[in-house]
């Protein structure tokens, strides 16, 4: 099989109405940690596909200029997904997901925008510039969002959790690794440079831990069953050590890769694996069947 395909969105519905709230059994830190996912992604993931779309001109190649449009249509999905869950699961279970992503939509809306600093003539002059820098962004953030998709199907230490939320996450999981590439060949395709992307992987890291630890500490201290406590850190090395969370040592080398001059995405993950699993996916099963059911 080779690395490249072409991208499909797969129209995926899960129903969270017998889901709880943890949904790893004994463990809600971690199962709240997973959540931040369903708060973060959806905000996040409609910025990648307006930037995305943005960029598309730009494409001059047919087969990376299919991958972003099949790009754009799997991440519109995944945040379609995940927003699913807030209203009848969270919502359902107490936790109310606005404190949190009133301030997530700032970032993204107006700090992230196309003219962040009021559409002038300089803003507009600087239009390229500003979008090769929103692309390095998202590249950094698909490198991680590769491997810890890649850790989702991979690992064994979940498979006793909510079938439906571990199923959420693993068909997000390959996707993700199905899609690794993509992020990385546009950012070169349109100018970005090693080092611009290398900038933004340190940068990307610390938002990422604070976006996580903040969406967790909201949730957290709705949950009357548990207590926030400081050190966000620390409890998902913790947590990692018992295999609910990828081990911090794995993301750390993750991360030192990326720094690799000759680094590409298609080294991380293996996309038979991930393949094999949208296969057999239950929601991907009966997204197929559904589709095939339509009349032409």
């Amino acid at each position: 099989m080779t690395d490249h395909h072409h991208l499909e969105q797969r129209r995926v519905r899960f129903d969270f109405e017998h889901t709880p709230l943890h949904w790893v059994p004994d463990e809600p830190e971690a199962s709240h940690i997973m959540n931040t996912l369903h708060l973060i992604l959806p905000a996040g993931e409609f910025w990648f596909c307006r930037v995305y779309n943005k960029a598309l001109p730009l494409v001059k190649d047919a087969r990376l200029r299919d991958d972003v449009q099949g790009f754009v249509r799997q991440e519109a999905q995944h945040a379609r997904a995940h927003d699913s869950a807030l209203k009848p699961y969270l919502l359902r279970h107490g936790i109310d997901p606005a404190p949190f992503t009133e301030r997530l939509d700032w970032l993204f809306d107006r700090a992230l925008c196309d003219h962040p600093l009021g559409d002038n003539a300089l803003s507009r002059r600087l239009q390229p510039w500003w979008l090769r820098q929103r692309v390095g962004i998202i590249a950094a953030v698909e490198h991680f969002t590769c491997v810890l998709g890649d850790w989702i199907i991979t690992t064994r230490a979940l498979d006793h959790a909510d079938p439906v939320m571990l199923d959420l996450l693993r068909w997000h999981g390959a996707e993700e690794v199905e899609h690794r590439c993509v992020a990385h060949d546009l950012h070169v395709a349109i100018g970005g440079s090693l080092l611009m992307r290398w900038l933004y992987m340190p940068l990307v890291s610390a938002v990422l831990i604070f976006l996580f630890s903040s969406a967790m500490k909201s949730m957290m201290r709705q949950d009357p069953t548990t207590r926030y406590r400081p050190g966000f850190l620390s409890l998902w090395r913790q947590l990692g050590q018992r295999g609910v969370l990828p081990g911090m040592g794995h993301v750390g080398r993750s991360v030192l890769r990326y720094f690799n001059p000759r680094f590409h995405p298609r080294t991380e993950g293996d996309l038979n694996v991930a393949l094999n699993y949208l296969a057999r996916s239950p929601a991907a099963q009966r997204a197929a069947g559904e589709r095939g059911a339509v009349p032409a």
